[in-house]
């Protein structure tokens, strides 16, 4: 069978099981059984087994569990009141204060837990009555938690860039440190965007009222709920931009750090412990189902040959290797509408990456492209994750109407911080030459 025939009847196999409604996961791993059966027979299956065995297994996947772990015991700890505490009383007074600070305290959560959903969800019951409550404008409040949110797919320590370094393969401490920057530029580019707003239309972001307001002792004080979550994210980046540890080690120091500081603000008992675990393996399960469907679609696909004419294609596009690039990311953009970023990641990046190298670019810099591209993703209709955690959290008279009306100013932003890194790649390549392996 032909690369061109087998790529159609693959990829039309898929796109017809999903429009059945057969689960993502069961759709790839489906597709790879029927395939391998057909051209090899029964007795070709165990070496998908195998692959995707290898790749699940990974030492590197470790680290995976124990941030999420991270995350969540962070969460249960308290952190996000007391954050946010903090953040109404340094922000409140502020035009559109409490939209800047719910993208502040987003940023923050993204470098505890490496998900979207522990800070869309969290703001979402925290941030978004207290905004709604005061008057703020629906696509200020509904879109800064909404894209704020999906900072925690690019700021470290993201999920995606343990996969992406899996199927890269790639340095998960150096895409790391590759996504710090990058996030910083979109979560600047948010806080901006609502400063300029709410500051030639201030009934968009109301101030808090004189009587509402604290003194700077009071300031002082709610930045204690603040100081155990920030060193125990300083001690996992920084003891993997030194060396002192590789990413998984560190992900044990984050989990132990979150651990302690439950413990510390008295949250950790046995049933905190216990619902952590089991919400850990309910997330991580889901990604590693993700894995060994992935796994063995890539597998076939590249044991027929497909592979290789997807690059010969790509690498022939017209407009040399900026053409090539751009045409990668309208690809990512409009397959994010659709698809989970996961199985995109574990179906595009072992075609997409020897191409990126054989053009001469860094690997490093595309995983962070990405991923950006991925969080752009998770705002993107129909099938925005973000759009859906946000829904399931809104107060009563959000409807799903406002919250994709909401989107779209921060999806315009999310386009100019990538534009911004493709054309500046030093923004992702400076952090990870100064790490020291």
């Amino acid at each position: 069978m032909s690369a061109e025939l087998a790529t159609i009847l693959l990829f039309g196999s898929m796109v017809l099981f999903l429009i059945l409604g057969l689960p993502f996961v069961f759709t790839l791993g489906g597709v790879a059984m029927l395939g391998t059966i057909l051209l090899w027979g029964p007795q070709a299956l165990p070496m998908l087994a195998s692959k995707a065995f290898g790749n699940a297994s990974s030492f590197t996947m470790v680290a995976g569990p124990l941030f999420v772990f991270m995350a969540i015991m962070l969460q249960r700890a308290g952190i996000a009141e007391a954050l946010f505490s903090a953040i109404h009383r340094w922000m409140g007074p502020v035009r559109g204060g409490l939209a800047i600070g719910t993208v502040i305290i987003c940023t923050l959560f993204a470098a505890m837990s490496g998900i979207s959903a522990v800070g869309t969800v969290t703001m979402g019951l925290i941030a978004l009555p207290e905004m709604l409550k005061r008057k703020y404008d629906k696509n200020i409040a509904l879109g800064c938690i909404a894209a704020g949110g999906a900072l925690g797919q690019l700021i470290p320590p993201s999920i995606l860039f343990i996969v992406y370094a899996l199927f890269a393969p790639e340095s998960v401490g150096a895409l790391y440190m590759g996504g710090i920057i990058p996030g910083l530029i979109l979560s600047s580019l948010f806080i901006l965007y609502i400063i300029i707003r709410c500051f030639f239309q201030p009934e968009l972001g109301p101030p808090l009222p004189l009587d509402e307001r604290v003194s700077f002792r009071g300031k002082i004080i709610s930045l204690k709920g603040v100081v155990l979550p920030i060193l125990t994210v300083v001690a996992v980046l920084g003891s993997m931009f030194t060396g002192f540890a590789s990413v998984t080690e560190a992900a044990a120091v984050g989990a132990a750090g979150s651990v302690i500081s439950a413990a510390i603000y008295r949250r950790l008992n046995w049933q905190v412990l216990k619902e952590s675990l089991i919400q850990t393996v309910g997330l991580m399960g889901m990604v590693m189902w993700i894995i060994f469907g992935a796994s063995a679609f890539t597998s076939l696909y590249g044991a027929i040959g497909a592979t290789k004419m997807v690059q010969e294609i790509m690498m022939a596009l017209p407009g040399g290797k900026w053409g090539v690039i751009v045409a990668i990311n309208l690809i990512l953009v409009v397959m994010g509408c659709f698809l989970d970023p996961y199985g995109i990641l574990m179906i595009t990046v072992p075609i997409f990456v020897p191409v990126i190298k054989a053009l001469g670019f860094s690997p490093v810099w595309f995983g962070v492209i990405f991923v950006m591209n991925m969080e752009m993703g998770f705002l993107t209709p129909p099938f925005g994750y973000n759009l859906f955690y946000l829904k399931t959290v809104a107060p009563e008279g959000v409807t799903m109407a406002d919250i994709y009306k909401s989107i779209w100013a921060f999806v315009a932003l999310q386009a100019i911080g990538l534009a911004i890194v493709i054309i500046f790649p030093d923004l992702v390549l400076w952090l990870p030459s100064q790490m020291r392996f």
